[in-house]
């Protein structure tokens, strides 16, 4: 399977701020959203992305104010991308080694949509309970219209 799998359940609104919103701003649209990171653009070109984790290390730990620091100050510049052709597998490698919960997609060199770490789980469950119960009906002899003799 793949991301644009995902993306096709889910959808492909995508929040984002530009490098010069504040901290507080982009945390409010967080908060608003129920969002863990924001996509930091410039038009639809990806400048960045910014975390919780982001806010958590480079904010808070250093005694900056939300107010007064901009997201260009604390958003990490090269975020870890994907297509809508890479397979669920290597978004989860991606994920697991560069330890990241969120991978922008992207199509010809513009922003496409974002999946997160929840919305990968999601979809394997969904397979996999997909799958056990195609067997199930196969074993118990339901596969509507396969011949089990």
């Amino acid at each position: 399977m793949k991301v644009h799998n995902i993306l096709s359940q889910k959808g492909t609104v995508v929040y984002s701020v530009n490098a010069s919103s504040t901290v507080y701003d982009a945390l409010k649209i967080m908060a608003d959203k129920n969002l863990g990171a924001l996509v930091v653009t410039e038009g639809k070109k990806i400048s960045g992305i910014f975390t919780e984790r982001d806010y958590a290390r480079k904010v808070v730990l250093k005694g900056k104010f939300s107010k007064e620091t901009s997201i260009a100050d604390i958003m990490h510049p090269d975020p870890v991308t994907v297509t809508e052709d890479a397979s669920i597998g290597e978004c989860m490698t991606l994920m697991t080694n560069n330890f990241i919960r969120h991978l922008p997609v992207v199509r010809n060199g513009e922003l496409a949509g974002m999946i997160s770490i929840g919305d990968v789980v999601k979809f394997i469950i969904r397979e996999q309970q997909f799958i056990i119960e195609n067997l199930d009906n196969y074993i118990s002899g339901s596969s509507g219209g396969i011949d089990n003799k």
